[in-house]
């Protein structure tokens, strides 16, 4: 379809400055003299040539009539060299109708975004628990599996602990004789180690200040997490019984996560430790976290193609959860200040690249390039163009459709 458009293109452009041609031109004295080659090609099929009309052998279309000028000292006005550059003159009635945009090859400092797509984990280097922090018996458990996700202060379990049952007493007794005698130090002294205690069990401050209204303690208290994480293990069951710093839920810390994201292999050389990235999730549009990239794997997967890379977000609210997906930005600045020209002076055949050059105002020639990365609408040249050198921005097309009458790149 390609060639098609390009071959149409091309015919109507010719057939279009014939008649001017025969009306403006005349030949000059001191001009070379130009002669005009005249043959039958297809639109379709523009490796078909005759010297005569007739139809294509291929698709049975009527053959069009192609005029050509040559001059004397020229080979021909539309040929390949024979390293395959191609080359076009334009007829003089053509020059009239023919504006190039030029764009001379220059350098630029290029900077490339990488987007990225990736999943919420949890981090390996958090991991916590629950633990028992004064001995007792597991009279109900409150968290009936394992991957329950656990916010610091929700409930997990309800234990009996003779221990923390006489420690309260104390606290009430020490705190009613406090209140009583207030300015008795030994009495406060006794009230602040006792309620510190209780504290440092992870008692609550609603726990303590519902015992101060009754006078009194329940037989069983209700213990809470004072961490956010997801449980792993389960070690409370009904009815066991738990020594002081024996865990009875081993968690993974959420207030921190991993965000693993696969970069594909094309862009894996630009990815280093320590750069930026932005990330936003689906659950949260508009949203917008800021991250390092804390590590980089030295393993490339051979089935995907893509590379992992990672980076670790604050998490102590607990928005973002395992298994949740979102997409990020990685803004590149290339080391190098590389030649570099438009992407739309580029023609890619399917197996080149290739630019087209003014030599003058009616000579154009074609050059292959090796190109390199490419950013916000400019490409690198890695080889093939010098620094100056100007290609055709705009009117490219053009000329590779008048060219392709006369055969593709790649029938060397």
């Amino acid at each position: 379809m390609k060639t098609f458009i390009y071959s149409l293109l091309s015919l109507i452009f010719l057939m279009g400055c014939l008649d001017d041609d025969s009306k403006t031109h005349k030949p000059d004295k001191v001009e070379k003299v130009e002669k005009v080659k005249t043959y039958y090609t297809c639109s379709m099929h523009p490796k078909v040539k005759q010297d005569k009309p007739g139809q294509c052998p291929l698709c049975e279309m009527g053959l069009t009539k192609i005029e050509i000028e040559e001059n004397d000292s020229d080979e021909h006005a539309h040929h390949h060299d024979h390293g395959g550059t191609k080359k076009v003159r334009l007829r003089k009635g053509q020059v009239q109708h023919f504006r190039a945009d030029l764009f001379k090859v220059t350098r630029m400092k290029m900077q490339k975004e990488v987007r990225l797509l990736g999943s919420v984990f949890k981090s390996e280097e958090k991991r916590s628990n629950i633990p028992a922090q004064f001995p007792g018996r597991v009279e109900e458990v409150l968290i009936q599996s394992t991957d329950s996700f656990v916010k610091k202060g929700d409930p997990v379990l309800k234990l009996y602990s003779p221990k923390l049952l006489a420690t309260v007493e104390e606290y009430l007794i020490a705190r009613k004789n406090y209140l009583s005698q207030k300015s008795n130090r030994d009495l406060k002294d006794l009230y602040e180690q006792t309620r510190e205690r209780l504290k440092q069990w992870g008692i609550l401050d609603k726990q303590i200040k519902v015992w101060e209204e009754k006078g009194a303690i329940s037989r069983v208290i209700t213990i809470y997490s004072d961490v956010t994480g997801i449980v792993e293990k389960k070690n409370a069951v009904s009815g066991k019984y738990f020594k002081e710093g024996e865990s009875f839920f081993d968690l993974v810390d959420l207030s921190h996560v991993w965000v693993e994201l696969d970069v594909y292999e094309h862009d894996s050389a630009l990815v280093g430790l320590g750069q930026s990235v932005e990330l936003e999730f689906n659950a949260y549009p508009g949203e917008l976290w800021q991250g390092k990239i804390d590590f980089v794997s030295p393993i490339l997967d051979s089935k995907s193609r893509t590379l992992k890379i990672r980076t670790t977000l604050d998490n102590k609210l607990g928005k973002l959860k395992p298994g949740m997906v979102g997409s990020a930005g990685l803004l590149v600045e290339l080391d190098s200040n590389p030649l570099v020209i438009p992407r739309s002076a580029i023609i890619d055949t399917g197996r080149k690249k290739v630019v087209w050059l003014k030599k003058d105002e009616r000579n154009y020639f074609s050059k292959e390039v090796k190109t390199g990365f490419e950013s916000q609408g400019h490409v690198e040249i890695k080889d093939g163009l010098s620094l100056g050198e100007e290609v055709v921005r705009e009117g490219n097309f053009l000329l590779d459709a008048q060219s392709q009458l006369f055969g593709d790149y790649d029938d060397k």
